[in-house]
């Protein structure tokens, strides 16, 4: 089985038999509620900002950043203190790092490792 076949196999077994959430919505009424225009809006103008800085995010070479040591110091700033902004930059610098990864072992595979956001409530 391919790792696409996995995905969509685990997909449909939490659709169908999840208990979270509505199942009965179609891609498009996902597509408009999954994803923040704002956020989104916020990111791209701070990457604009940040090619001043950094340079161009098409870029060839690596500017050796720890970007993902960065993101991780910015999530823990955003716990403390509440500001959204560092979200935003985390967010970025996880783009940056997806796109300019740096990472020895770099790949991308699809997996279900069990672990999920917790509920606090």
């Amino acid at each position: 089985m391919t790792n696409f076949e996995w995905m969509r196999q685990r997909i449909l077994h939490r659709v169908i038999h999840g208990a979270v959430g509505d199942k009965t919505e179609g891609a498009e009424d996902l597509r408009a509620t999954e994803w923040s225009p704002e956020f989104e809006r916020l990111m791209r103008n701070r990457l604009l900002m940040g090619r001043f800085r950094y340079g161009r995010l098409d870029r060839t070479t690596d500017t050796g950043y720890d970007r993902a040591g960065s993101a991780i110091k910015r999530l823990r700033h955003y716990q403390s203190t509440g500001n959204m902004e560092h979200l935003v930059d985390a967010a970025n610098l996880c783009l940056v790092e997806f796109k300019h990864s740096t990472h020895p072992d770099k790949h991308f595979d699809a997996v279900d490792d069990g672990e999920h956001t917790e509920r606090t409530k």
